[in-house]
This record gives structure tokens, sequence and C-alpha cells, in this order.
């Protein structure tokens, strides 16, 4: 009896024990998942901005870059009581190089958010693995069509434009404006094609009529045979998409070759971008182009951030940096509606496709359906003012929307 009673109670000790080794661990467990929440609420939000810095597109994603960069500037690097983080890579416009970063950037510095890239092929080639991993991706300037309709995914959405915006944004204008017929030109690779095929949708269905088409290739150096083919008499205009160096060749090209002044030019906002017209001298005067932010916008929102720009960099903003800087403003919008909490990718993504804001290139918003912007388009004149040409906004093709097929 007295054996039955010693181990009783030692059964009891040895339950009491274990109770009380079992409440330690789980007081140490909560103590440990408290600590990580504290350490997760502390660290900032990273943001991965997968941007050219050599080759071809450098000064696109250094001027993108900045852009963001003064937002967040302006923002004292804090949205909704968190540190906000940029962490840019190089893509090099190379598909496989921004893969491999992009890989770097979500193992190694475990972004939070992504942004960029300039290269649609870069967009294209990263899309899969950002769905994949459920990464919310904001494209801040890659426009081809396809990453807002084939390649669409629940984690991308885009606040910079579709090539489909670009080119039917003038088409119908240019048929109640310039004439009944045009010339299509456009550089020879997949954006030029998809620019001026968006441009003749628009422009037959209002009742123009297309005199021919030619696609010079990309970098080209020598347009003269080219513009021997567009120089026809009875039509009543030039559609042409071409940027960069390229843009600075065939506007000085086509006045060289007499075209300027015998048949009006139109084309894309790059043909007299803010970074290619001090390159081209006279020659791009007269041109008219659709765009969705100029130099010349004259709104409250814009003249701010020109004033900041040209304050912190000494230079004139670019097309690209009002993308960098419009990027940054809707990322952060989003954070706040988050109150800084961007652990679930899904809750992120529904705040960020609800902004609606006033930017430097007028009232933005997303369509819930295609994850594109709609923004408006507009016409730009360009004309000599004090012995330089300057852009002039002369036409608003408002709130356009991206047909997502």
């Amino acid at each position: 009896m007295k054996n039955f009673k010693r181990n009783g109670f030692l059964l009891v000790v040895l339950a009491l024990l274990l109770s009380a080794c079992s409440s330690g661990a789980i007081n140490t467990s909560t103590s440990k998942e408290k600590t990580k929440e504290k350490v997760k609420d502390d660290s900032p939000i990273k943001i991965g901005a997968l941007l050219p810095s050599t080759g071809v597109y450098a000064s696109l994603g250094e001027n993108l870059l900045n852009g963001m960069n003064l937002y967040f500037e302006e923002q004292n690097w804090e949205v909704a009581g968190k540190k906000v983080e940029i962490i840019h890579e190089d893509t090099e416009a190379d598909p496989q190089v921004a893969l491999r970063k992009l890989r770097k950037l979500t193992d190694q510095d475990q972004i939070d958010i992504l942004t960029g890239p300039v290269s649609t092929a870069v967009a294209y080639a990263i899309r899969d693995e950002v769905d994949s991993k459920k990464l919310p991706f904001l494209d801040s300037h890659a426009g081809g069509n396809d990453l807002t309709r084939a390649k669409r995914s629940d984690y991308i959405w885009r606040s910079s434009f579709s090539s489909w915006q670009i080119g039917h944004s003038m088409g119908e204008w240019a048929y109640k404006n310039v004439g009944k017929k045009i010339y299509v030109t456009a550089a020879d690779y997949a954006f030029g094609h998809e620019v001026a095929e968006a441009f003749k949708e628009a422009y037959t269905k209002a009742g123009g009529e297309i005199a021919g088409e030619v696609y010079p290739p990309l970098g080209n150096n020598d347009y003269s045979s080219y513009l021997g083919k567009m120089n026809k008499d009875g039509i009543d205009g030039i559609y042409a998409f071409y940027a960069g160096s390229d843009a600075v060749r065939f506007v000085q090209q086509y006045e060289q070759y007499g075209l300027k002044g015998k048949i009006p030019l139109i084309g894309s906002g790059w043909l007299t971008a803010e970074d290619t017209r001090p390159q081209q001298g006279n020659s791009p005067d007269g041109i008219k182009a659709s765009i969705f932010w100029d130099y010349s916008l004259d709104t409250k929102e814009n003249q701010a951030f020109k004033k900041a720009y040209e304050k912190k960099y000494n230079k004139r903003p670019s097309i690209e940096s009002a993308e960098g800087y419009d990027a940054a403003m809707i990322l952060a919008e989003a954070i706040k509606k988050l109150k800084g909490d961007v652990t679930d990718p899904d809750k992120l993504i529904e705040a960020m496709s609800s902004i609606e804001l006033n930017s430097p290139r007028g009232p933005i918003k997303f369509d819930k359906e295609t994850h594109n912007v709609i923004q408006n388009l507009y016409i730009v004149e360009t004309g000599i003012v004090n012995g330089k040409t300057e852009n002039k906004v002369i036409d608003t093709i408002p709130q356009v929307v991206d047909p997502g097929k």
C-alpha cells in the first residue's frame, strides 16, 4: 500500500513536471514567433527594380530609376510607417540575364514587389517565374500587348502603356485632322509592328486608306531607300514609329531627303521625345505625335514633378522619368492602403489594382479585366521656340482603354 501511494505521488510529480516543461516550450515558441513577427514588422519593404544600366537601353533604365528615386525621396523613403528600399539589378536588356537577376532578387534579397523592365522580351522571359512565385509585379515600361493579354497573370499589372494604346490613339485623329490616305513605316521588330497595326486598325476603321508600308531594320543607319518608297504623290501623310537613335536618324533624313514640308509626318511620341529632340536640330518642326506624357503638359502635378526633377538631376525629365515616378506613386498608395503590411501578395495586388490618381501624365487607373493602365493620350505638335524645338499639347484622347485581345 505504501509503495502504491509512493508510486502515485511520483506519477503526480512527474505529470506536473511534464506540464511545466510543455508550458515552457509553448511559451518559448510563442516568444520566438512574436520576435519573428516584430523583426518582420521592422524590416523595410523591398522593391526590386529590373532595369538596364548598360547596353542600348541604359538611358531609359536610368531615367526610370531616377523617377522612382525622386518620388520615394519626397516621402523620405518611408510609406505607412515602413522604410522603403529599392534594390536595382541590371538586366542588360537580355532576357536570360534578367531571369538570373530576378532569381537573385527573390531568393537572396527576398523582395516584396517587382518593377521594371524596359524590354518587352525581358518582361515575357520573367513572366512565368513571377506568376509561379506569386510575386506582385508592376510593369513600369515594357509595352508589348501580350503581357496584359495572352500572357496576363493575376500578379502582373502595367502602369506604363500598351503598344496598342500608342498606335490606336492616333488613328481616328489622323483621319479627321491629317487626311484620308497615309503611308505607314516602323522599325522591324515586334513592338514596332504592334504599334503600326494598332494605328492601321483605328485609321481604316475611321475610313482611311493605307497607301503602303515599309519596315526598316531596328538600328538602321540609312533610310534613303525607304524614304524613296514613301515619297508618293497623292498621300496625305506618313505615320512612323521609331525611337531612340532610330528616331534621331529617321527624322533628320526625312528632312534631308526633301519630304519635310511636302508630306506631313505623324507618329508616336518617341519621334520627338524630350531626350531625342536636342539631337535632331530643327528637323522635328511640324511633326505631330501621340504620347501619354509630355514635358509641355500644363497641369499642377506635371509642373511640380518637372520642378522637383530638374532641381534634383539638373536636367529635364523624359517619358521614362515620368513612368518611374508614377510607378513609385502607385506602389506607395497600395502600401498605404495596407497600412504597410505587404506580406500577402493577393491583398497587395488587390490594393494596387484599385488605385486611381492624378499623376504628372494626368488621371490614371487600372482596367480590372486587362490589368493595363487606363490613361489619356495626347497629340503633341513640335514647333520652334527661341531657336529650339519644343512640343505643345494640341489635343487629348481621353482615358484610352486597351481592348485586351
